[in-house]
């Protein structure tokens, strides 16, 4: 979540080379799509459920396989209706709105023969610790997780008062084999099964979709529309498509001043905003995600207000001079992302690059699938380009989704200013050693709004208006 908005346009090699000459070499090979971003339709929400819930059941049959890696012999899981552990949501069948009364998981890592490795109580009754305390009792856990830890959201979701409920319940034989194991949650949340990967591309291209109509002429009138126009035509879109979403879409114009007034207000402070009404020539920046059949997108794109007598190449070249740079950022980080090595460590190493190659940007990568912002380690925050405490040490996994999210900074000499550029686009863990890949594809030219050829005219004739009158 964070900046963009575009339409691919290939940056030639001879301005790339100006701009460094490592830079030109990487980005050869071009990431954007093979075709125009279309709208995909979503199945019906029974055939969705039936999706999900596959999904799911791939995902709890690994749930031993992470335990045994973590070094844990069971993981407990309980939570009331409407307080429910953060871990539920992915853990739930499709059609489960909430926890039902009170209800209890508990997942085995080596279970005895015969017997299964998941269980589940429904229960509103003391009973069902005598149900727990009989499997304990069968299975013999040497140690049991539970989600308390202070700092790792998805490793965190056991309420007080139901931890209380499990010392009050449960004999102290078993409670004292409680243990934290924060990975044993974040592994489960942050691991993509592979059937997921063909939806994932249709909800990133959908967003694409979304982001390529809504910077273009059909949706923005310079001198009319406003940045919240568009950010509500988004959130109709979406609503439109049976999509949802998990942030207000965020549009803005890059690199516009503020406006202070009125200087006459001696009894009021002055209140700093941003012009929000597009204009000719303006860059502009969204971020926006949708969110369907369990998971979530995340993408920010640039686009670029042409003038009525403009065509797309007559962008300015400082602009894609700062696009390419933003994506060779990307490139940077995506070589540094080792699976097992901690987000702090791929933050470092892509910052060194990165100043290596002559530049400044700052990098803020995070998980995404279940959750926007999802489980796993984080390269970086905005705050944070030292490191990110506790989240930013826990090791990268594999088979799961990234948010690549950054930005650069670029003078733009037709500007005669500094300006940011900003990137998002996901990523997917693929086997071997190909490491990462785009799910649709990443931005590499400019969203354009062009204008339409009846204000074309008109705007040329008031022009000649004017000299007349003058």
């Amino acid at each position: 979540m964070h900046f963009p908005s575009l339409i691919p346009f290939l940056i030639p090699l001879s301005l790339l080379t100006l701009i460094n000459p490592t830079l030109a070499i990487a980005t050869q090979a071009s990431s954007s799509p093979s075709r125009e971003a279309q709208y995909q339709t979503l199945p019906s929400l029974r055939e969705s459920a039936k999706i999900q819930d596959k999904w799911r059941d791939e995902r709890v049959e690994n749930i031993p396989n992470i335990l045994r890696r973590w070094g844990v012999d069971a993981w407990l899981i309980t939570q009331r209706e409407y307080a429910e552990d953060t871990a539920f949501w992915s853990l739930k069948s499709a059609t489960q709105f909430s926890a039902r009364r009170r209800t209890i998981s508990l997942y085995i890592a080596n279970p005895k023969e015969g017997t299964p490795s998941a269980y589940t109580w429904i229960d509103n009754t003391p009973e069902v610790y005598t149900s727990i305390t009989h499997v304990l009792s069968s299975q013999n856990p040497k140690s049991i997780a539970i989600n308390t830890h202070p700092n790792i959201t998805f490793s965190s979701g056991l309420h007080v008062g139901e931890l209380r409920g499990l010392y009050q319940n449960l004999d102290r034989k078993w409670t004292d084999r409680f243990v934290e194991r924060p990975m044993v949650a974040v592994e489960y949340i942050g691991t993509m099964v592979k059937g997921r990967l063909e939806w994932y591309r249709r909800l990133q291209e959908t967003a694409w979709a979304m982001i390529t109509e809504a910077f273009s002429e059909r949706i923005i009138e310079p001198g009319v529309s406003s940045t919240e126009d568009v950010e509500w035509w988004l959130r109709s879109k979406i609503q439109e498509q049976n999509y949802t979403t998990w942030f207000q879409p965020d549009v803005n114009i890059v690199g516009v001043e503020p406006i202070f007034g009125p200087p006459d207000a001696i009894q009021e402070p002055l209140v700093s905003r941003k012009r929000d009404i597009i204009q000719y020539g303006d860059m502009l920046h969204v971020d926006f995600g949708v969110t369907a059949l369990g998971l979530n997108t995340d993408t920010q794109h640039l686009a670029y207000v042409l003038y009525p007598d403009e065509d797309e190449s007559s962008i300015p070249s400082g602009l894609k001079a700062g696009l390419a740079k933003a994506n060779r950022l990307q490139d940077i980080v995506i070589s540094n992302m080792k699976v097992g090595t901690s987000g702090n460590d791929i933050l470092r190493a892509s910052l060194d690059q990165m100043h290596s190659e002559g530049f400044e940007g700052k990098i803020y990568c995070h998980p995404i699938g279940d959750w926007g912002h999802s489980a796993g380690t984080l390269i970086g925050m905005t705050n944070l380009q030292d490191g990110v405490p506790v989240l930013g040490d826990l090791p990268l996994l594999n088979r799961t989704y990234y948010s690549i999210e950054l930005s650069v900074e670029h003078f733009v000499p037709e500007r005669n200013a500094t300006m940011m550029f900003y990137q998002e686009e996901d990523v997917y863990w693929v086997s071997g050693e190909k490491g990462w890949e785009w799910v649709w594809g990443r931005q590499e030219k400019f969203h354009f709004v062009k204008t339409k050829s009846g204000k074309r005219k008109a705007v040329a004739a008031e022009a000649m208006s004017g000299q007349e009158e003058l």
